[in-house]
């Protein structure tokens, strides 16, 4: 019988409080209803999602509320395992097998028999073991390093990589029948960069276990350091959170942090370091007077257009002043502001991502809510709603 929407968000939040997971996202709930659902059912499931972005959770979720809960559950980082030795540690190797091999061992299928597996980093799987492997899936069989006494172990798989593994399989590093047998069903764990709020959350959550566990003083965010958060782009994800946040209590213990400071403890200039969406520099907006340009120029045509059509006459053409290559002398004629600019009232702690983004607009278009509507893509209606919404009126 499928869960109602009061029943899912019970559980929901029962895996939330069981695993320790911090957020409210919905991209994040969706994930944890999905694997919600699929617990009860002997699925095969693929959790996919950046490094670092939280993917472990979703194995233990699907394995605590299935029924298999009261069986084994074995984690196997696929990735740290050598090649030479991966068939062995999966499916166990009878003595004498190889070099080493000093005593029959069983593997982690045979250990996991009535239980759960979860097979991290999957991609990186040689493919002769990948050939192995779903030949588990398929009929429960494998055989032993070294033997040829076929055993059978009753084990749900639930794998995760962080490799797009469609085109894993067209360059030929992944089986294309794995693929689809491993992934019946996919769970997508989104990256902390579009969790929103989330980011201050876990941040805050961060800050206080350092604090307990060490004994120090907890940190603290200033609001310019609660919104360069938000703007980083955290490539390592929740990982990479976490490692700032406890940098940043050990040497700032006690203190509340500000924008610099904060930003001393991000990896700048560096590969893995991601951008900051906002710098103290003025940014440029030529490329955004440029597309408001062409939206502007392409309303004014479908109007004559429409107007043509209503009078029984043709469609006129757009002229050449009219096209990309007279932008720039035309930017000059785009309408001043109907309304002076006003400063709009500070963001409060619990504005969501969608009053930051129209708060943002604001801001770039000078107060204007015309080309702010027009900059997010919606009616100046529905722009004047959320402004009242958001409570974003002029002081």
């Amino acid at each position: 019988m499928p869960l109602t929407d009061r029943d899912i968000s019970a559980e929901v939040e029962q895996a939330r409080r069981r695993f320790s997971i911090v957020g409210l996202s919905p991209a994040l709930n969706l994930a944890i209803e999905r694997a919600i659902r699929v617990a009860p059912i002997d699925l095969s499931v693929l959790v996919t999602g950046e490094s670092g972005s939280g993917k472990e959770f979703f194995p233990k979720i699907i394995h605590n509320f299935g029924a298999r809960k009261h069986a084994k559950y074995i984690a196997v980082n696929c990735g740290a395992i050598p090649e030479g030795t991966i068939d062995s540690e999966l499916f166990g190797h009878e003595k004498g097998a190889f070099t080493g091999a000093l005593s029959t061992r069983k593997g982690y299928f045979e250990e996991a028999d009535g239980g759960t597996i979860f097979l991290d980093e999957v991609a990186e799987l040689p493919l002769t073991t990948q050939a192995r492997l779903l030949r588990v899936l398929e009929t429960g069989e494998f055989l032993k390093v070294g033997s040829s006494q076929v055993q059978r172990a009753d084990v749900r798989v639930v794998a995760a990589t962080n490799v797009d593994l469609v085109r894993a399989v067209a360059e030929g590093r992944f089986r294309e029948d794995l693929y689809y047998r491993l992934s019946t069903v996919q769970i997508h764990v989104p990256p902390l960069r579009d969790r929103g709020r989330d980011i201050l959350l876990l941040a805050r959550k961060f800050a206080a276990d350092f604090s307990e566990k060490y004994l120090t003083e907890a940190i603290d965010f200033s609001e310019d350091a609660r919104r360069l958060l938000l703007l980083y782009s955290w490539p390592g994800n929740v990982r990479q959170l976490k490692n700032v946040v406890d940098q940043a209590s050990l040497f700032s213990a006690g203190s509340t942090l500000d924008a610099a400071t904060l930003r001393g403890y991000l990896p700048q200039g560096s590969s893995m370091g991601g951008e900051v969406a906002c710098s103290e520099h003025t940014p440029s907006y030529d490329s955004e007077r440029e597309m408001l340009w062409k939206t502007i120029m392409s309303m004014q045509h479908e109007i004559r257009s429409l107007r043509a059509k209503l009078e029984g006459g043709e469609a006129p053409l757009m002229s050449a002043a009219e096209t990309d290559s007279d932008i720039p002398r035309h930017r000059a004629m785009l309408p001043a502001p109907e309304t002076p600019y006003t400063p709009y009232s500070p963001m409060p702690d619990d504005l969501p991502a969608e009053g930051l983004m129209i708060r943002d607009a604001l801001s770039r278009a000078g107060g204007n809510r015309k080309r702010a509507a027009a900059t997010l893509g919606i009616s100046e209606r529905t722009l004047y709603r959320k402004i009242k919404e958001y409570g974003l009126s002029a002081d």
